[in-house]
């Protein structure tokens, strides 16, 4: 209801910014307009405020109305059982900053299962509740290793809602799955890698060289030129799947690069060829630094370093400038070995196989030098015998083994053997060395994990927590065995609920620590079997 008590004149343009500063600064400094000093300003002030409201939203003319947005597409995978879409749920509000999230005690960490339900469910097909897409989308957001996953669970729906928000925009620039057209669009193929997004032209590149490797290659090679240099090097990676002689053409081009990151895994691929020119002129220069000298009373390898890195070796990847407190000569050298074929060194070295040419002698204090080239050479090349010889066995005194020189490099070589024996060396090396050094190792592993390598961890935390050992130092061993280790396994720990006597040497409360902890992990091991259970059996199941 507008007040008429005090007459009020039609107000000027910009009359309602100068309500507004009379207001500010009250009727007692200023007259509001239209009104009269004294008692009855205020009152003149809110009249003229009305009317000017009044009139400003009569003047408004209607907008046009918005585009409705298209419906989300369709999802044809099969809906989640009603348990499962239940348990998503429950993850879901256990996320940082959800409502009634958080963990204390016993209780198990369910955000760090939703990594694993994800895969579990999309290992079995299913499709995204549409309800729950917001909050999948969020702990995307905050946690870039759930994203591929939440992307490939919230299929098309998740991109359709993505549009709609900012704060989801990852999800558009790397949508994943590209409809790969069939050999008789070549044209639609053309267009989407000449004008598509950045991540559509890596997801492209990636589908078109696991099912048509050429195609592929032959599509990078016709707008290499043309390319940023960050872009090339995303591209060029790709070209790790289905690796072969017939690509060394163009990665022998990729040498001569303008980018120096572009020529380092040009010629990482290179070496992951043999029999490329590329293998031959490195094993010509890494054969002539290292030899066998016979005069010595036990055959010895000596080695002579590089002297100079020349303009050729410079082109084939060997990166100059040593970095600061390295030499150069030594840096030049694990460079030239790492590329080499690691079948080189049978020849070279007396047609010795790998465990005999690590278990051999080296003088002047290379050893390590060259042991740790071969360790990334057998990485790079995927050999799984040279991984073995330079391991060693997992209960050598020597922990490292006699060539990986630390945790991260026996990681790796552990990663070039398959799943079985990877989890039985590592299992190997708890028993012989405890779980001080096995966090990295453990990571590694397949999960869940097998079963002698689930004993060897159980034991060992076990050992630990007797001996009165800190009980905070296992934390993340327990954390991962929570994940990793396999649900069966739950039924031996039952002996490790109670809360032991703890010796006189132990930390203060270590005892109850130990029980809770156990606690949390048979109550975690208990939830995954229900989260398989809930899912239901596996499309190859």
């Amino acid at each position: 209801m507008i007040r008429t008590s005090a007459p009020v004149e039609a107000p000027a343009t910009g009359a309602w910014e100068e309500l507004v500063t009379t207001a500010l600064l009250g009727t007692d400094r200023r007259t509001p307009p239209g009104g009269a000093p004294g008692r009855t300003a205020p009152l003149a002030l809110l009249d003229a405020a009305a009317v000017q409201t009044l009139r400003r939203r009569a003047g408004l003319r209607p907008a046009r109305a918005a585009e409705r947005p298209e419906p989300a597409p369709a999802d044809p995978r099969p809906p989640l059982p009603a348990a499962a879409a239940r348990r998503l749920a429950t993850l879901l509000a256990d996320r940082p900053g959800a409502a009634g999230g958080g963990r204390r005690g016993a209780a198990p960490d369910l955000m760090e299962l939703l990594p694993q339900w994800l895969a579990a469910a999309n290992a079995r097909g299913y499709a995204a509740p549409p309800e729950a897409l917001p909050a999948l989308l969020d702990a995307a957001r905050s946690r870039t290793d759930l994203r591929p996953a939440v992307l490939t669970f919230g299929g098309p729906r998740a991109l359709w809602l993505a549009r709609f928000n900012p704060d989801w925009r990852f999800a558009l620039r790397a949508a994943p799955g590209v409809s790969l057209p069939g050999p008789q669009d070549a044209d639609r193929v053309r267009r989407l890698w000449e004008e598509g997004l950045f991540a559509e032209r890596v997801a492209l590149l990636a589908a078109l060289r696991a099912r048509r490797p050429a195609e592929a290659r032959e599509l990078l090679a016709s707008t290499w030129a043309t390319e940023r240099a960050e872009d090339r090097l995303m591209f060029l990676d790709s070209l790790r799947t289905g690796l072969g002689p017939d690509d060394e053409p163009f990665l022998e081009q990729a040498l001569s690069d303008r980018s120096r990151n572009v020529r380092a895994t040009a010629a990482e691929l290179l070496s992951a060829l043999p029999g490329s020119a590329f293998a031959a002129r490195m094993a010509a220069r890494a054969g002539a630094c290292v030899a066998l000298d016979h005069t010595r009373g036990t055959p010895t390898i000596v080695v002579e370093a590089p002297h100079e890195c020349d303009a050729d070796m410079e082109r084939d990847g060997v990166v100059p400038k040593a970095p600061t407190g390295r030499g150069e000569r030594s840096w030049w050298l694990g460079q030239l070995v790492e590329a080499a074929p690691l079948g080189t060194w049978h020849a070279r070295l007396g047609g010795r196989t790998a465990q005999e040419i690590v278990a051999l002698p080296v003088a002047d204090g290379w050893r390590d030098e060259l042991h740790a080239a071969w360790c990334r050479a057998a990485v790079r090349q995927r050999d799984a015998s040279w991984a073995r010889a330079l391991l060693g066995s997992p209960s050598a005194p020597e922990a490292a083994g006699p060539g990986a020189l630390s945790l991260a490099e026996r990681a790796r070589l552990l990663g070039t053997l398959d799943a079985a024996e990877r989890a039985a060396w590592v299992a190997g090396f708890i028993a012989a060395h405890g779980l001080s050094e096995a966090f990295q190792l453990l990571g590694v592993c397949a999960v869940p994990w097998a079963a002698p390598l689930g004993r060897a961890v159980v034991d060992a935390l076990n050992i630990a927590r007797d001996a009165g050992s800190y009980p905070w130092s296992f934390s993340g061993v327990m954390g991962l065995a929570e994940r990793c280790l396999d649900p069966a396994e739950a039924s031996r720990l039952e002996g490790l609920l109670a809360v032991p006597d703890e010796p006189e040497d132990a930390s203060p409360g270590a005892g109850g620590y130990w029980a809770e902890a156990f606690q949390r992990l048979v109550t975690t091991l208990r939830l995954r079997s229900a989260m398989e259970e809930e899912l239901g059996p596996s499309r190859s199941g």
